[in-house]
């Protein structure tokens, strides 16, 4: 038996720069409250859709932007990272019922995305400081807010990453 795929709907929560700044724009008419945060998101796992639970209830509309694999590469998160492309981060990210719109951006930072979009409220997780928050700046001057959400303790991808390497280097035969 043959099944018939189709797009799945999570695709349509994934834009490009330009399609989504018309679509943010109409919610900011409607008088809706924008939440942005970015991240990796590699590896998604209970500190990440927990973050964005929280992140979704500070506003009306949540947009997650995803460092490019281009882009994870230059943080410095490890030669093999990411390890989940970028299209498929995303997609997984779109499938969240909190998150409304996904972006994949290719600079080392977010700041021209954060311009472009004109969030509300600006969020990272408890490892930033407010003031290290790239585009806190830009997001406070027109009245916007910045915030800091409490990480689940104990659970990162560099945690669970460097847990399986470990337990691999255990079962290697000597």
């Amino acid at each position: 038996m043959r099944v018939n795929r189709k797009v799945p709907d999570t695709i349509l929560k994934i834009y490009l720069r330009n399609d989504l700044v018309k679509h943010i724009t109409t919610h900011q008419e409607a008088g809706e409250r924008i939440v942005f945060t970015n991240g990796c998101f590699d590896l998604l796992h209970i500190g990440h859709t927990r973050y964005l639970e929280e992140a979704k209830g500070l506003g009306d509309c949540l947009i997650v932007g995803i460092n490019s694999d281009h882009s994870v590469r230059q943080l410095a998160k490890g030669a093999d990272r990411p390890i989940i492309t970028a299209d498929q981060r995303a997609e997984v990210l779109a499938a969240l019922t909190c998150v409304d719109y996904v972006i994949i951006f290719d600079e080392p930072d977010p700041l021209a995305l954060i311009q472009a979009l004109r969030p509300n409220i600006l969020v990272k997780g408890g490892d930033w400081s407010t003031e290290r928050i790239v585009g806190k700046d830009f997001v406070e001057s027109y009245g916007g807010s910045v915030c800091s959400i409490p990480l689940v303790p104990d659970v990162s991808t560099t945690m669970i990453v460097t847990r399986i390497l470990s337990q691999q280097h255990l079962n290697k035969p000597h």
